[in-house]
């Protein structure tokens, strides 16, 4: 029997083909990411959007299966997600299967400057820019124009941890020598709270004046609290 060896070698060859073929299929594959995964850390209330982050990842790419990795430079990426003013923190890296992932921490207001152009104030004391995504329900500052807002800091993290404080608190007015009064959400009455300083103490007072007055029906005679001395409320009636 003659062996058709012209037949063999043609055979051998396509399937030559096809496994080249497929093994650079695959190559390519693997050099490409498979897709993307964004977490929030720590926060349901997105100041910045998925899609925002998504394009600070992958910028001008239309897909992220089009990026190959031997492209990324995870630096890159990480330091334009913390160049945002939203963002506290990010952190950019790639599985092992080929997801490019972030894990990102945004900046948490903790009151809000009535301004010519309105802005945050940051758990850090710093400035942070309104959000057109979201709008927390912080304190209001008002008054005096200062530069350094970090003074306040201490007592606007107290009154977001104190659940009493953080529900009747609406807003701050800056007076003169940094001195402060306080707006109630519900009752008319301002607050005389002086510099913040002494913060704990003078909550224990304000609370255990609140409870006195509204138990015996007259927390609403009231147009001025002091919180200023030590030892004392000072009321002062309609």
């Amino acid at each position: 029997m003659k062996i058709n060896w012209d037949y063999i070698k043609l055979s051998t060859l396509a399937i030559l083909v096809v496994f080249l073929f497929a093994f650079s299929s695959n190559r390519n594959s693997n050099r490409n990411l498979k897709g993307k995964e964004v977490f929030f850390v720590e926060d349901d209330n997105h100041f910045i959007t998925l899609d925002m982050v998504n394009k600070l990842l992958i910028q001008n790419n239309e897909k992220v299966t089009s990026i190959g990795k031997e492209t990324l430079d995870l630096n890159a990426m990480e330091r334009r997600l913390n160049n945002n003013p939203m963002i506290s923190k990010a952190e950019v890296y790639v599985t092992i299967d080929g997801i490019l992932g972030a894990k990102v921490k945004q900046r948490k207001p903790i009151a809000r400057v009535n301004a010519t152009t309105p802005f945050y104030i940051d758990e850090d004391g710093k400035e942070m820019p309104l959000s057109k995504e979201h709008t927390a329900r912080v304190p209001l500052i008002s008054g005096i124009a200062i530069k350094d807002y970090s003074h306040l800091k201490e007592l606007l993290l107290k009154i977001k941890a104190d659940s009493f404080m953080k529900n009747h608190v609406v807003g701050i007015q800056i007076e003169n020598k940094e001195e402060l009064i306080i707006h109630l959400r519900v009752y008319n009455f301002k607050i005389l709270f002086g510099k913040a300083e002494n913060i704990d103490r003078k909550f224990r007072n304000f609370k255990a004046f609140y409870q006195k007055t509204v138990k015996d029906s007259t927390i609403s005679n009231y147009s001025w609290v002091n919180l200023k001395l030590e030892s004392q409320v000072v009321g002062t009636k309609k």
